[in-house]
């Protein structure tokens, strides 16, 4: 191996074209073809994020690009990560560690401080594997934040990356957003630009064709491909916009309603269950959408108490409050849980400027936002066996953490965690109340764990009198498989391999 990995670069038209997925197929695709390989993306703004094995903070999408490269994530692949918090304000996460939280005005102007750290990150990946597969992020166009990029013109300047340009045609104007996107770089961020893909087409190639060969005239670049539109990836996606794609109810199934807060964060957590034939997950806004489910889930959010205000002022708190006292199902999940208690305290305006905000009362707990941020990856055991969870008491189950803040109160735990960022723990986790009804817990990924579900699933469809048959939940690792088939019967590897390879 020389001492400097090669690099091939994904920048794209817009937000949300494609990009990480893009990535996360090539990762897989040069793996297969005896690479060792590595994704970078120098600056991230999600609130899905994923736990390294050193129990540092990155991007979900990085996450899952180095399962498709089959090695475990580390903070160089995500060096900053940007959490919103609503306000125009977001928590700077430096290497996996939540350093400070800045107003989107501060960030603008603190950015290029934060270079020696991207600099850094990658410098140390290219040392270790043979190419690294950077990601931008947003538009490498945006001329007004020229000045102070750090993820994308600048990065790709700094290796001396080749770029491929992707563009989202599902969502129109793609050719305008390719020679726009182009005609808008300097000359020398334009020579990096060496390939066009085009993504999420539906219909005709054929049709298509005379717009490909007018593009390459027009613009002097190559189409490297045209990725079909595939749905039912089985990869966790990493903005919130992917839930506007989720499709509507499916009738006869079991009713999962979720409360898509405005900060919702690790949606992936549903995954699974979206996945399960006999299960429908919807996300609502409103109290009036809420109806009758067998089960409410409150995700995680970036900020709890405003969140829960949210909750209040909408009069989706007194729906499920409502709901629960019928006897009904709810699950809450890291900060879902903690608005499932009867208060969250914010006495250090960590979140915001309300230092006490009443929860649901569903649970007997209280919750202060305070110290440090836990971010572990965490094994244990089911541990109670009852209500939702009957059938499930011993079921052993992985996950992980991240989270601030500590829940107090008397009640029976949901979960024993018995290793923590492999060290060897015996920890209680979450609560459980109204006999098994009503649940929570801090630990992400826990529907992931294929006997948890099944009992879960299995137990409302009794209450209800229907059937429910597991459904063969896709692996992670099978989804790649299948999504990098697709990709790399859609572009051309050769030339990209040759690109890199300069």
């Amino acid at each position: 191996m020389s001492a400097e990995g090669r690099v091939l670069m994904v920048q794209g038209t817009a937000s949300s074209v494609g990009k990480s997925l893009i990535v996360a197929a090539l990762c897989r695709i040069f793996y297969q073809d005896g690479l060792r390989v590595a994704p970078f993306k120098a600056q991230n703004m999600s609130n899905n994020a994923a736990v390294t094995p050193e129990g540092g903070e990155i991007g979900r999408a990085q996450a899952v690009q180095a399962a498709a490269a089959r090695i475990a994530p580390t903070v160089d692949m995500n060096p900053i990560l940007l959490k919103p918090e609503g306000n125009r304000r977001s928590q700077v996460v430096i290497r996996g560690h939540a350093a400070f939280t800045l107003h989107s005005s501060e960030f603008l102007t603190r950015k290029l401080d934060f270079w020696p750290e991207v600099t850094a990150s990658l410098d140390r990946l290219r040392a270790a594997y043979d190419l690294i597969v950077i990601e931008g992020a947003g538009s490498p166009a945006e001329i007004n934040l020229r000045a102070g990029d750090i993820v994308n013109m600048r990065v790709a300047r700094y290796a001396n990356a080749p770029v491929t340009l992707v563009g989202d045609i599902d969502r129109g104007g793609v050719f305008a957003h390719l020679y726009g996107t182009v005609a808008l770089l300097e000359p020398e961020e334009r020579a990096l630009i060496q390939g066009f893909i085009i993504n999420r087409f539906r219909g005709d190639l054929a049709l298509l064709e005379p717009g490909l060969r007018m593009i390459e005239a027009r613009a002097g670049i190559p189409v490297l491909g045209v990725v079909p539109y595939v749905t039912d990836l089985g990869i966790a996606e990493e903005d919130a916009v992917a839930l506007e794609r989720r499709g509507p109810a499916r009738p006869g199934a079991l009713d999962i309603a979720v409360i898509q807060l405005p900060r919702i964060a690790n949606f992936d957590d549903l995954d699974s269950l979206e996945q399960e034939a006999d299960a429908s997950v919807r996300y609502i806004t409103a109290a009036n959408e809420l109806g009758s489910p067998d089960l409410v889930i409150i995700p995680g959010t970036k900020t709890t108490i405003p969140d829960l205000l949210w909750l209040h002022e909408r009069g989706i708190a007194a729906a499920i409050e409502a709901h629960a006292s019928r006897g009904g199902a709810v699950f809450g999940l890291c900060g879902g849980y903690q608005m499932l208690g009867r208060e969250v305290r914010d006495p250090f305006g960590i979140e915001s400027e309300t230092t006490v905000a009443r929860g649901l009362g569903l649970l007997p707990l209280a919750t202060e936002l305070a110290g440090e941020k836990a971010t572990h990856l965490v094994a244990g055991r089911v541990v109670y066996d009852a209500g939702l969870l009957a059938g499930a008491g011993g079921a052993p189950v992985t996950g992980y953490e991240i989270h601030m803040g500590e829940t107090i109160g008397e009640c029976s735990p949901l979960l024993r965690i018995t290793s923590r960022s492999g060290e060897g723990r015996d920890l209680a986790d979450g609560a459980v109340a109204a006999e098994g009804m009503v649940l929570g817990t801090y630990v992400h990924g826990l529907l992931a764990n294929d006997l948890l579900r099944q009992r879960l699933l299995a137990n409302l469809a009794a209450r209800r009198g229907v059937s429910y048959t597991p459904s063969a939940v896709v692996s992670r690792d099978a989804a790649l498989d299948r999504w990098a088939a697709v990709v790399r019967a859609s572009l051309d590897i050769a030339a990209l391999s040759r690109m890199a390879a300069r």
